[in-house]
């Protein structure tokens, strides 16, 4: 039997993944095919011959949505029909186009899949087994109707192991001996599961991460942990348990090796020991002048564990990090002795048209984009998140706080706790190696009550401090903390109230004493989920009136801190252009929320004991809480769309963070701007560049110095007058010699507009079958209502269909309109008639021929 090594991702990016050669995994259609007809499963990791002993089952897979008499109707012809079962790809979410259907709320309820596996395990009474990286919200596995497992909690991993039951089905010359599965997942509403229903995002269901066929020795090695501990020098030691299921006293040999980040060994040890339980130490060692783990340097070490006996050969390998990191007494936060400003963001297992049935390269996407901003930190809320994300964070230097989804609704029974209990054991363990990680989440706004009639913070707090014993004993290297639950701030480690400046609370301008505030009232604060809905695509000309008598009064009065003497509370009002309060009498225009991220990423810049932030959140999430939102049931708070379109706030934190040089002109989804002819107009350029020069219809404005300190946009901004019509804007930087440039073009109109009397429909862009088109609200002598906010409804009748509940700004069967108009796209195969209506217009028409 041959082996080879392999890097841990190109292996699975698993604790325990086996090596061998002459398997082949093959997973076909419920139909028994022909060979030539064979729909093989795509394998997710190959040694240097091409063989395969692990690999992820995505093809040959179906579907029923809804609940059976019993698993026998998942196999029996009378209920095979294409109407009962449909042919999906995993990984698959059964909520992927309900979640943001705004006339209807998600469903809820059970889901099966079925699949028939070729099972051929090289190892002589080797252990067949399915491993499963999360599946919502509970699971049921079975080999034809033999249930062999139920599983609770959808973003915990777990293997089941079927060997027994998939020996029933020998492979014979006229039988293939196909291994009939079955998998029932449910998200039905369960008062004694978390998280609560009451949480703000959609409790998704399906096999939403991948499945993965797995062959190992009858004695393999379940988990490998490693344990680092790093100061002048760093001690690593590599800890195992095994997978014996037969508990067979064999002798076995293993092997460790450790490669440094160059991939230059620096350690071995081979050893002979008798099969034993539970955890056991393989080998502990120094290193001298440790390669440190940073955002920085994410550099990775690599352990590769091989175990041998008379039952087969098995390898695994390990990436770890080596890191030292501190939270000061009200103070910041260090990383390898040096402060770290933690820059962050946050993240949901969410993503347009495919809810939580993300695929790497779309994780991996997701993930560039954040680094590519400059954040050093994500918060993986409100749930243990897929490890393809993880190592994502190992790789690209992401600092991670991950957490368990005890999330709102107060504390049930025994049964609702030990799931907690589990969920947050099973975290540790499997994430544990991950040297992104440094703190272990136990619980998000749990002041929040509503899913039982009891709400008793003492059994909370209790509760708590159970779940913070555990998560210390079980990894005592780590921080445990929670956020928003302030009688139980003292519990964990580090903690973060709820400051919501500019949006739920007060004026954002208010931030930095709340923040200053809250570092004095506990020994480590860390300030998790500040910002604010947007709704992309709409801009507002009022707001930034406002702070452009703002900057005129600074321009013209810069010795004078009061500009002319006005009072602080007038200061305040130009300064968050007149709102006070956010989401009630805000507009959700890009244009405020650009200024309420300036401010507060200016601000702290300023606090040298803060230890981070992070935002909330980097994408836009669907949720059954807010179906009054602009596109509804969709939290809008993010940085980019749902399917990862930017918004302008992306480029806000990218100005402040990221030390690749770049320039951005706000407003490249504003087509129309409005106000006076030779009006002062503000035009916001967000660059990390030291100087920025400005050209309006080819003529320079002039050339403005960065300062982080002065608001808004550090400096870069300008008082200019636009043309009646079309107009240029170009924006060049200059920074460590490389130059930057970015350019925008849009209409001014200065016609006066009342109140819309009517729809319009226009096609804007046809390719192929899809054909994009957009309704403009209007009043009575037509011109174009550039402040409606009218919510606009499409339909089509005919041969196509709307692409809609993707859950983003253009695929929104109902939608907010952004300064006055809303776009969709039509996938066209004949002659449509497309219709748009709003309360108190006239629903209007047009014929796609």
């Amino acid at each position: 039997m041959t082996t080879s090594k392999v890097s841990r991702r190109k292996f699975l990016k698993s604790s325990s993944q086996a090596i061998a050669g002459g398997a082949v995994l093959v997973s076909l259609p419920f139909e028994q095919l022909t060979t030539a007809q064979q729909n093989r499963a795509t394998p997710n990791v190959g040694d240097q011959h091409g063989s395969n002993v692990s690999q992820r089952l995505i093809t040959g897979w179906e579907y029923r949505r809804g609940s059976l008499g019993g698993v026998w109707e998942v196999w029996r012809k009378a209920n095979d029909d294409a109407n009962t079962w449909s042919k999906i790809e995993l990984p698959h979410c059964f909520n992927a186009m309900d979640a943001v259907d705004a006339d209807n709320v998600y469903y809820q309820g059970p889901g099966w899949y079925r699949t028939r596996l070729r099972i051929e395990n090289p190892f002589p009474n080797g252990r067949t087994l399915l491993h499963f990286e999360g599946a919502g919200q509970k699971s049921e596995v079975y080999v034809h109707t033999q249930k062999l497992n139920s599983h609770v909690g959808g973003y915990d991993e777990y293997t089941v192991d079927i060997t027994e039951p998939a020996s029933k089905f020998p492979k014979t010359d006229k039988d293939p001996g196909l291994v009939p599965i079955a998998v029932m997942c449910d998200n039905s509403r369960d008062l004694e599961m978390i998280p609560s229903n009451l949480s703000d995002f959609n409790l998704y269901g399906g096999l939403y991460r991948y499945v993965n066929l797995r062959y190992v020795p009858a004695i393999s090695i379940e988990r490998a942990l490693v344990e680092t501990v790093v100061a002048k020098k760093a001690t690593v030691s590599v800890n195992a348990r095994l997978y014996n299921p037969g508990q067979l006293k064999d002798e076995v040999e293993l092997s460790v090796q450790i490669f440094d980040p160059g991939h230059k060994p620096i350690h071995s040890r081979t050893q002979r020991v008798a099969a034993w339980e539970g955890l056991r130490n393989l080998t502990t060692f120094p290193i001298d002048n440790p390669s440190l783990w940073s955002p920085r340097s994410p550099a990775l070490y690599q352990a590769v564990i091989t175990l041998k006996s008379v039952r087969g050969e098995v390898q695994i390998v390990e990436r770890f990090g080596l890191r030292s990191f501190e939270f000061l007494k009200n103070g910041p936060f260090m990383l390898n002795g040096e402060r770290l400003l933690i820059r962050g963001t946050q993240r949901h297992e969410d993503h347009a048209g495919v809810g939580a049935a993300m695929t790497e390269d779309a994780m991996r996407q997701e993930m560039q984009l954040i680094k590519d901003m400059g954040a050093n930190f994500i918060r993986l809320g409100h749930h243990q998140q897929s490890r393809i994300i993880l190592d994502l964070c190992d790789e690209l230097g992401l600092l991670v706080w991950e957490e368990i989804p005890w999330c709102r609704g107060g504390l049930g029974g025994e049964r609702y706790k030990e799931q907690a209990r589990r969920m947050l054991r099973n975290m540790i363990d499997q994430h544990r190696n991950h040297p992104a990680v440094i703190i272990w989440g136990i619980g998000n706004e749990n002041d929040w009550p509503g899913d039982f009639e009891e709400f008793d913070k003492d059994k909370i707090r209790a509760f708590m401090i159970e779940l913070n014993g555990i998560a210390h004993t079980l990894d005592p290297s780590r921080k445990t903390a929670i956020r928003r639950c302030d009688f139980c701030k003292d519990v964990v480690d580090v903690y973060s109230p709820s400051i919501w400046a500019g949006w739920y609370q007060g004026r954002y301008t208010d931030y930095k004493t709340r923040t200053l505030d809250a570092i004095k009232s506990v020994n480590h604060f860390l300030h998790m989920e500040w910002g604010g809905d947007s709704h992309a695509r709409r801009h507002s000309e009022s707001i930034d009136q406002k702070l452009a008598r703002y900057v005129s009064i600074q321009t013209q009065s810069s010795t004078d801190p009061l500009g002319y003497h006005l009072t602080s509370a007038e200061i305040t009002d130009l300064v968050t252009g007149g709102v006070s309060r956010a989401p009630n009498d805000g507009d959700w225009s890009e244009t405020y929320i650009c200024n309420l991220f300036d401010w507060h990423l200016k601000e702290q810049e300023t606090i040298p004991e803060l230890a981070g932030t992070a935002q909330w959140i980097f994408k836009d999430f669907s949720t059954p809480s807010r179906p009054n939102n602009p596109v509804p049931r969709v939290n809008q708070k993010g940085l980019v769309e749902r399917n990862l379109s930017y918004k302008e706030g992306y480029f806000v934190f990218q100005s402040y963070w990221s030390e690749r040089p770049m320039v951005h002109i706000y407003g490249h989804s504003w087509p129309v701007r409005w106000g006076d002819k030779d009006e002062a107009k503000l035009v916001k350029v967000y660059s990390n560049c030291s100087s920025v020069e400005l050209f309006v219809n080819g003529v320079s404005a002039g050339v403005k110095k960065r300062n982080s300190q002065d608001f808004p946009a550090a400096g870069l901004r300008w008082l200019v007058t636009f043309n009646e019509g079309e107009n240029v804007i170009k924006a060049v930087g200059k920074r460590d010699q490389l130059v930057v440039m970015d350019a925008i073009r849009f209409t001014y109109q200065t016609q006066k507009w009342e109140k819309p009397t009517q729809l319009l429909l226009t096609t804007l862009l046809r390719i192929g079958n899809a054909t994009t088109i957009e309704a403009r609200a209007i009043d009575a002598t037509g011109v174009l209502c550039l402040d409606a906010r009218n919510f606009v409804k499409f339909d089509v009748a005919g041969e196509g269909r709307l692409i809609e509940n993707l859950g983003t700004s253009t695929t929104a069967r109902k939608v907010q309109l952004y300064n006055g108009r809303a776009m969709i796209t039509v996938d066209r195969r004949g002659p449509v008639v497309v219709s748009v209506m709003s309360e108190g217009l006239p629903t209007t028409f047009l014929n796609l021929p």
